[in-house]
């Protein structure tokens, strides 16, 4: 699980591991907010009216969602269970609040992993990079930044993302250090016991 404040990479670290990690999947979020220009349904997201948000909260169709930015956001729950049956790792590009209900109902397959901006005069400089936003958006997406930034204690793993190489590779070790734990394998006490013998 991958999160960060807006502008902290976390978007741009998942597609890198994406594209070099083929047992990762992306988990694809539920939103209200309105598609931005080449996004695609199903793609990036799933996009959905506030009603239809607020009933799939209401069946138990999402395992966590949370408001951000006045919108909701959650992820469906049948996509990432049928990937986990499948033996597949699942990659949630995700906000604190769903990181934390998350952990609560998948204690065992949750690894958390928090990006720090090297400084919060870098995060202002990647927002205003990054889109035609007015100084009042800029301004308010740094509000939440450093509100998003006061939870990076309820993380296992914590980094600085002050060089995007460096910064994909330290997340691709904690994905390697989490697929080698003894938890994870539920194969190895057969394999150790067959080469026992």
């Amino acid at each position: 699980m991958l999160a960060a404040a807006p502008g902290g990479g976390k978007t741009s670290v998942s597609r890198a591991l994406l594209s070099s990690e083929p047992d990762l999947s992306l988990s694809i979020s539920a939103t209200t907010r309105a598609p931005r220009p080449a996004e695609q349904e199903g793609v990036h997201y799933y996009f959905k009216t506030p009603d239809d948000f607020a009933k799939m909260v209401e069946c138990g169709e999402l395992l966590e969602h949370a408001q951000f930015l006045g919108r909701g956001y959650g992820t469906p729950r049948a996509p990432v269970e049928a990937a986990l049956a499948a033996g597949r790792d699942v990659l949630f590009d995700i906000e604190w609040q769903g990181h934390r209900q998350l952990k609560a109902k998948l204690p065992e397959d949750v690894v958390g992993v928090f990006l720090l901006p090297p400084s919060l005069q870098e995060l202002e400089r990647r927002l205003r990079g990054r889109a035609q936003d007015s100084d009042a958006e800029i301004a308010r997406r740094m509000a939440v930044a450093r509100e998003e930034m006061t939870h990076w204690e309820d993380f296992d793993h914590v980094l600085v993302n002050r060089d995007f190489e460096t910064c994909v590779a330290e997340v691709r070790a904690v994905l390697h250090a989490a697929r080698s734990a003894r938890a994870r394998q539920p194969w190895l006490p057969g394999f150790v016991a067959g080469m026992l013998g």
